[in-house]
């Protein structure tokens, strides 16, 4: 008699600015999962939820989630409380990768370059004077900089800043997705995403994908909207280079502690140095995502590589 297929419950939606994103990614693995012969449901979360996942008690849960939702811990530890096994990264790292400025800290003391960068909450931006702070911030942090959210991503509220003039507008604009911003230098150089994927062997980076947006930003649109970015897999970088982000990847994967699947995003400088910007513990999986990409060119099965992971979630509780 053969075993009952693995059931499992995709969660996707969600309220975060990410919805939409988060949905795609969702079809997506219920899709190669059930191409995988496991019983699958698609769920959009509400609260409902937890009293479902108590009734039904579904072998794995596997969060599509992106934003706040399914990225700060929040519903992992939730999941941990009621005994559920989920993919991905546990609680604690979740809420480590998803605060910038403390993955950029924890990152940086395992060896890995991370531009010089301050986070300021809207509260001291206030009381400690903006106009006094942004001329510091221009003094300080010399060429262009990088404005974003500390928490976040898919590139919402996150500007450039080449005229000292736009950082009121760029402080504004970040402010408007979280309480704190994170102003960095800008590093110039070969952006670059690397995903890392483990299920169960140990963590094994996957090709390095180079970033070229049409129009010069990898914005929202940019990575959600086809044609609007090129990706080149594997990146146009020497082979010492590669091997260089791809070993900065793993190093920031195992410093915050991440599990499963994760995506480092990095600049390689004119000297082959990759810095580190933010790692991601649900990288997007929707038609137009990197971490797809990578598993593609890795010669991967995108179905086989979301059952696997499914099933690691199982053996590791």
């Amino acid at each position: 008699m053969n075993a009952s297929p693995t059931r499992v419950l995709v969660l996707a939606g969600g309220i975060s600015h990410e919805r939409d994103v988060s949905l795609r990614s969702g079809r997506r693995v219920a899709d190669g999962l059930l191409a995988q012969g496991k019983d699958v449901e698609l769920r959009d979360p509400d609260a409902t939820l937890l009293p479902y996942l108590r009734d039904t008690k579904p072998d794995v849960v596997w969060p599509a989630l992106h934003g706040a939702s399914g990225e700060d811990g929040a519903l992992r530890g939730l999941l941990d409380l009621i005994g559920i096994p989920y993919v991905g990264s546990r609680a604690d790292a979740a809420r480590l990768a998803w605060d910038k400025p403390t993955a950029k800290s924890l990152v940086a003391r395992a060896g890995v370059r991370t531009p010089l960068s301050i986070a300021l909450s809207r509260e001291s931006f206030r009381e400690l004077g903006a106009h006094s702070i942004l001329d510091e911030l221009a003094d300080e942090l010399a060429g262009d900089l990088v404005v974003k959210p500390a928490q976040g991503g898919s590139a919402q509220g996150v500007s450039i800043v080449s005229d000292r003039h736009d950082l009121p507008g760029a402080m504004v604009n970040a402010y408007n997705y979280c309480e704190v911003a994170l102003v960095e230098q800008r590093i110039t150089g070969v952006e670059i995403a690397i995903g890392v994927l483990d299920s169960g062997a140990g963590p094994v980076a996957l090709p390095a994908v180079e970033i070229v947006p049409v129009a010069g930003a990898y914005t929202f649109e940019a990575r959600y909207n086809a044609g609007q970015t090129d990706f080149y897999t594997p990146a146009r970088v020497s082979t010492e280079d590669a091997e260089r982000a791809a070993n900065a990847a793993l190093a920031a994967h195992s410093a915050l502690g991440l599990r499963h699947l994760s995506r480092v995003d990095l600049i390689v400088d004119g000297a082959g140095t990759p810095w580190f910007l933010e790692a991601n513990v649900l990288p997007g999986l929707t038609e137009t995502s990197i971490f797809p990409l990578a598993l593609v060119a890795a010669g991967h099965d995108l179905g086989r590589v979301y059952a696997a992971l499914a099933d690691a979630a199982i053996q590791s509780m």
